[in-house]
């Protein structure tokens, strides 16, 4: 347990599955530089089971308003909850907020902790509230971008690698799962997640299909399909027409146990999404299909991670479909539709050369 002298840091970054994860160097980093202070994390609620393990946060502190940009549950719903939870965080009496977020709210909320000392970016004219102001690049990757918030502190940022924890019973589960469905220890596992929140900006699901056959005919093994309990439907029709049938991981498993069985395969081939970055963190061998969004900020970080990107004029885009461009008959972006099945089989190949 801290002293009760311990400095006390709060880190501000909530949301989406794909920020939780490419927060974790920023908190080893800082970790190292402040062993023995008290270091608590604001996250939202579901994508924080990403992170259970983690060995360099004293706790985790739930923020939970209501968003159509996550998956809220609304626990912080009213103006009282909201209150109760600022005056939450005033009552731990933080010395010192990193605010990683780019928000006005976010940055309102650390001025509102009481630290003397908020550091973080300034954007969306909230510079005021901070007391150091950190520029950020949209030309640079989120996890260096996070990072530069420690250099511009003084912090020493020593390595910028991701990372990801399961614990025996979630690894014991993945290996009776994937048994239980034909797929033995020995048996080489692609994993194929073709779903994304706009499933316009997804690639076509025959791509998908024909990536899996072809894998199948070329290196044997088994497919494992994964999605949530929304693709379904979806998912079911593509399964059908894979041979041989894949390990159908779509609605069936916790946010945790998937993590366990995507850690066992070989490989994994994705839209931009979340999975992406659970991905990259387990260290999982990837190929990811990018379409409207840039890679540069946002793409999966890592060095067995392979990018597939064709840049238009209009790249990238406001992913108002389709005002830019001309839907294809498929109805996909032209981005999209450029990236063709050869492509990444090739960038498949090279993992398997």
């Amino acid at each position: 347990m801290k002293s009760k002298e311990a400095k006390k840091i709060l880190v501000l970054r909530y949301r989406f599955i794909g920020d939780t994860i490419l927060t974790v160097p920023f908190l080893r980093n800082l970790r190292r530089a402040e062993p023995d202070a008290y270091i608590a994390w604001v996250v939202a609620p579901g994508s924080s089971e990403i992170v259970q393990g983690i060995p360099y946060v004293d706790e985790l502190i739930y923020w939970d308003p209501v968003t159509i940009h996550a998956d809220s549950r609304g626990a912080h719903r009213t103006l009282a909850a909201k209150i109760g939870f600022i005056r939450e965080l005033r009552a731990k009496r933080f010395d010192k907020v990193y605010v990683l977020k780019r928000s006005l709210s976010s940055a309102l909320i650390a001025r509102l902790t009481g630290a003397q000392e908020r550091v973080g970016f300034d954007t969306e004219g909230r510079g005021f509230l901070l007391t150091k102001r950190v520029s950020y690049r949209h030309d640079r990757h989120e996890v260096q971008n996070f990072l530069d918030v420690l250099r511009a502190d003084g912090v020493p940022v020593v390595d910028d690698y991701l990372e990801a924890w399961l614990s025996p019973e979630e690894e014991r589960f993945a290996e009776e799962y994937l048994a239980a469905r034909g797929a033995l220890p020995d048996t080489p596992l692609m994993a194929i997640h073709p779903f994304a929140a706009n499933q316009t900006r997804a690639w076509h699901g025959d791509n998908f299909i024909e990536v899996a056959n072809r894998f199948q005919q070329l290196h044997g093994g088994r497919i494992v399909l994964f999605g949530g309990g929304r693709d379904g439907e979806l998912a079911d029709s593509m399964g059908k027409r894979i041979s041989p049938e894949p390990v159908m991981a779509v609605g069936s498993t916790t946010l945790r146990q998937t993590m366990a069985i995507l850690a066992r395969c070989r490989l994994l081939v994705c839209n931009d999404s979340g999975i992406m970055h659970l991905g990259a963190a387990l260290g999982v061998p990837l190929v990811a299909i990018f379409g409207p969004q840039s890679p540069v900020k946002f793409g999966p970080w890592g060095s067995r991670c392979r990018v597939v990107y064709s840049e238009f004029p209009c790249s990238p885009c406001k992913q108002k479909f389709f005002t830019e461009c001309e839907p294809s008959p498929r109805g996909k972006p032209e981005c999209v539709e450029s990236i063709t099945v050869q492509r990444v089989m090739d960038e498949i190949g090279i993992f398997f050369a």
